[in-house]
């Protein structure tokens, strides 16, 4: 095994790889490029953690038995009110992983495009893909909607771009 590159001058890291996996390594290389696999990888970590967020935001929403809700629900035998809070959490998790995942999807396949047509890495992809993921995200409700989720979701995107992209200071 060899460790040049890593503990010594870089080299050719394909150097000890057969003519196969060098083709092989270069369609992953490829691929890894491609808008499409970035958006679907994007995409699935949204789901992911959209999961994650929505089972620990429906797990803290529950009524408290003061309510008419809470009522109805306290009065159900405890098998039946874990089984109805479980199923409860399920389907709000879902629905916020469909969210989160359909917004990384969508998010990162616009800014992909977007960085592909200009063929720069700055600011400005970021602001206009999280505008154009704004729109497309609120057009359904309207033009006013789609403005409000264009300048919305731009402004949030440039806010956390230009903070990845402030140098460290130690």
């Amino acid at each position: 095994m060899s460790y040049s590159g890593v503990y010594g001058p870089p080299s050719n890291a394909n150097s000890d790889l057969d003519e196969q996996q060098q083709k092989y390594v270069k369609m992953m290389q490829s691929g890894m490029e491609s808008c499409v696999v970035k958006a679907i990888m994007a995409g699935g970590m949204g789901f992911a953690l959209g999961g994650a967020f929505g089972l620990f935001m429906s797990s803290m929403a529950y009524d408290t038995p003061l309510s008419a809700q809470g009522q109805a629900i306290t009065s159900l035998p405890v098998k039946q009110q874990i089984r109805q809070g479980l199923k409860d959490m399920g389907s709000k998790s879902l629905s916020s992983a469909k969210n989160f995942g359909k917004i990384g999807l969508l998010y990162s396949g616009v800014e992909c495009t977007v960085e592909g047509f200009r063929a720069k890495s700055d600011l400005t992809n970021s602001v206009a893909a999280g505008c154009i993921t704004g729109a497309i995200l609120g057009y359904p409700a309207g033009p006013q909607a789609a403005a409000l989720g264009c300048g919305g979701f731009a402004a949030f995107s440039a806010a956390i771009d230009a903070y990845m992209r402030m140098p460290e200071s130690d």
